[in-house]
């Protein structure tokens, strides 16, 4: 979906008070919240990090977005949710960098878990280096994981759930979960605003998988 430009957008990411611009921001979060940690990389307009705040109070999430404008939607959102339910989400942050750089922004931080939902495809081979199950990104999760941590992935899009089961398994993670009709299936599962809307037109893939144990 293409996004209008907001020129005001990066005036009120900054002015929200849980978005962290900087490493140093993030540290003294996570200095100060020694619960287990939480991630969403694409966190898109932030439904499902938003329910899974509110569901797991004593949890800390951050939410992960690279496109400014997107992340001005999803505070802008976020602000109208918290009004409505008379709320302040406090183990909720923001942060907007590109996943690229996921290991060099957490450092020695370590993460529980790591979501990725409908991540952006990249078809085209050219840019198969750019999707977030490529194997330059799985080393990177690698890098930010406890022995114990879990990576959810979820996707509607066939032929990128066929590459990450090849690119996951070829890295040598261990799968716990390999989903082909999500829906279908009487599990609980967080819906994200894109899963509502475009699950009616087919399957929804999951994945989930961590570290090999000996």
């Amino acid at each position: 979906m293409r996004i209008r430009y907001d020129k005001k957008a990066l005036e009120q990411i900054q002015s929200f008070d849980r978005y962290l611009d900087s490493k140093e921001k993030l540290e003294e979060v996570l200095n100060k919240n020694k619960c287990n940690l939480y991630i969403e990389i694409g966190m898109g307009k932030g439904e499902f990090i938003t329910k899974m705040a509110m569901q797991n109070p004593d949890v800390l999430f951050i939410g992960i977005e690279v496109c400014i404008p997107v992340l001005a939607l999803a505070i802008r959102k976020l602000n109208r949710f918290e009004e409505s339910q008379n709320i302040k989400l406090q183990n909720l942050y923001l942060m907007s960098f590109d996943a690229i750089n996921i290991d060099e922004i957490f450092g020695n931080n370590k993460v529980d878990r790591i979501y990725l939902n409908f991540s952006d495809p990249w078809p085209k081979k050219r840019h198969t280096k750019r999707r977030l199950t490529y194997k330059t990104f799985l080393a990177k999760y690698d890098k930010i994981m406890k022995d114990t941590t879990v990576v959810e992935f979820k996707t509607d899009n066939r032929k990128l759930f066929e590459y990450s089961l090849v690119s996951i398994q070829n890295y040598g993670f261990e799968f716990l979960e390999v989903n082909l009709d999500l829906h279908k299936d009487d599990v609980e599962n967080i819906q994200t605003e894109y899963e509502e809307k475009f699950s009616k037109l087919g399957p929804i893939y999951k994945l989930v998988f961590k570290r090999k144990t000996e």
